[in-house]
């Protein structure tokens, strides 16, 4: 006769990202890319039943836009979760999205000169 397995105890916060994400299948990164910034939808309320990485989203995003790399990084999930966990609360209506801000363009020399020169006729 055997003994009943005792269930081993949970020492760990670690916790395996296909629980995270129930096993679904994670985002294209076109749909969202690692430098796309996210923030919350005005007057939402959290999802009913939210876990605990959604909840830890939600309070980061209510300071404002974070890129989906933060948001990754924040949370010490790798940026498929995220990205995941991300697509699901842009999709119930609760997340803002917008594409990273274009680069800084290059200015000419001889146009630095000029405010340059200008900046130094206000001053004195």
């Amino acid at each position: 006769m055997t003994k009943p397995v005792e269930e081993a105890s949970v020492t760990s916060d670690f916790v395996r990202s296909y629980v995270i994400t129930g096993g679904r299948t994670l985002p294209d990164s076109d749909d969202l890319a690692l430098h796309t910034l996210v923030t919350l939808a005005p007057e939402r309320t959290p999802p009913l039943g939210a876990g605990p990485e959604v909840t830890a989203i939600w309070h980061l995003c209510a300071g404002g836009y974070l890129s989906v790399a933060e948001v990754a990084g924040h949370l010490e999930l790798p940026v498929g979760v995220a990205r995941l966990l991300l697509t699901d609360l842009f999709e119930q209506g609760h997340l803002l999205r917008r594409a990273e801000p274009p680069r800084a363009q290059n200015v000419d020399r001889a146009t630095l000169e000029k405010v340059l020169n200008g900046l130094q006729s206000l001053i004195g």
